[in-house]
């Protein structure tokens, strides 16, 4: 078996492949699950799927922490009791319950690999001075050995066909993935929702956050009020150099969260970003997408309206105010500074089979899709603050970086570039609205 994956791998490099799906022949795959697991930016990363390999025995995953198939974490030196290796067992077990996507030290039968892990040499050749089973064990501690994490994803198991009785379970699988009588999905209308077939419509916010070396600004403040009113998390990563990524899991560890880390930073191409968010969103299963920047925070009052606008089902996007603070206290108004006099999309309700599309710029591409406007739509009172012009540092920081990354005002206008500077700016008192 070894041989045939690594003849693979040999053709997947030769041919100039991006990534290399393995997928065993007794799954059965949910449809959104190749887009999404490329939508992660991952390495390597395997989707899990559950066996009862007996068939009195609990469900077990294909993925492990370490060894051979050691289901729970431990310290190099550290003694643990039959007790304590049940609690962390079934941590473990739990943690795979749940939405999300991490690092774990073994996986296998459902797995794709970038072409950058295949340039780096991955092989399921045995390596001979190591005494475990199967050729998927090989593979992982190659792959770690040549600086590769592993990675588990929860959000679309697999069905896992192991024995004969397991194909009653299937049929239900499929009749919930694969209507009968409906044209084979694509792209985003691949999977028909358990609210479109019950003709319901969710009222779930997924607040959707890209993030860049945030940890000494906002984000705290920002997400705990976000907090109180979303129902999970998708935060994208853009290989922030500081905490960033500890900050986001510590203040919303109460609310599930799917947090993807890029190794290589985009920031000078927005869209790239922008894009790989919404996948990632997207692959949770949302009912509602709330797109915020590390920077924008909500006035008090929509911890409660929001979801009140959220279980509207005439409505799919939402669309509202925001005000560019120049202190705590006061927002700019201008020329150039009337982004609050406009309504724009914050919150937007995912429709499957709808043909979103981008502006395809580098810069100022949008938060969403540009045609989210052929949606039925809303404005609300509800404001939103933008707090990233405050302090008079990030203010130079930010025409530095307009100045490099849009030199002839391509995206934007050289005018509000510059006036970025004014040292009297026009601005007018906020009131908090009750």
């Amino acid at each position: 078996m070894a041989g045939y994956k690594n003849r693979f791998i040999q053709l997947a490099r030769n041919s100039g492949f991006d990534f290399l799906f393995l997928v065993d022949s007794d799954l059965v795959l949910h449809p959104k699950t190749l887009v999404h697991l490329v939508g992660l930016g991952k390495d390597i990363v395997s989707e899990v799927y559950w066996t009862r390999w007996e068939p009195d025995m609990t469900p077990l995953p294909q993925v492990w922490v370490a060894d051979q198939y050691r289901l729970y974490h431990m310290q190099r030196g550290e003694m643990l009791d039959e007790k304590e290796i049940a609690r962390r067992v079934k941590e473990f077990l739990e943690t795979l319950q749940k939405p999300g996507v991490y690092k774990v030290g073994g996986l296998g039968a459902c797995t794709l690999i970038s072409r950058r892990a295949i340039l780096l040499g991955v092989s399921f050749s045995e390596i001979y001075n190591l005494g475990f089973t199967g050729e998927d064990r090989h593979f992982c501690i190659r792959a770690a050995a040549l600086g590769l994490e592993l990675y588990a994803d929860t959000h679309y198991p697999p069905f896992h066909i192991y024995r004969e009785s397991d194909f009653a379970g299937l049929k239900a699988y499929k009749e919930k993935f694969f209507p009968a009588g409906k044209d084979t999905p694509t792209g985003a209308a691949m999977l028909q929702t358990a609210d479109e077939e019950t003709g319901t419509r969710g009222s779930k916010i997924t607040l959707a956050m890209l993030v860049r070396n945030e940890a000494g600004r906002y984000l705290e403040r920002v997400l705990k009020h976000a907090a109180q009113y979303v129902d999970c998390a998708v935060i994208l990563d853009d290989a922030s150099e500081d905490n960033t990524v500890e900050v986001c899991k510590k203040t919303l560890q109460n609310i599930p969260l799917t947090l993807v880390s890029n190794k290589q930073p985009s920031f000078h191409n927005e869209i790239i970003l922008r894009k790989q968010l919404w996948e990632l969103a997207v692959g949770t299963g949302p009912d509602w997408i709330l797109v915020l920047d590390a920077d924008e925070i909500f006035e008090e009052r929509a911890v409660k309206e929001l979801r009140s606008l959220a279980a509207n089902p005439e409505i799919e996007v939402y669309y509202f105010r925001l005000y560019d603070m120049w202190d705590e206290d006061h927002y700019r108004e201008d020329e150039y500074w009337k982004a609050h006099h406009y309504y724009r999309p914050f919150m937007v309700r995912y429709v499957p089979g709808f043909p979103y599309q981008w502006r395809e710029t580098p810069q100022h591409c949008g938060r969403f899709p540009h045609n989210i406007t052929e949606l039925r739509g809303a404005t609300s009172s509800l404001r939103v603050k933008h707090l990233g012009w405050i302090k008079p540092a990030d203010r130079l920081a930010k025409y530095y970086r307009y100045k490099k990354l849009d030199p002839l005002g391509q995206y934007g206008l050289i005018g509000q570039y510059l006036s970025i500077l004014d040292p009297k700016p026009n601005l007018v008192a906020w009131t908090e609205d009750l």
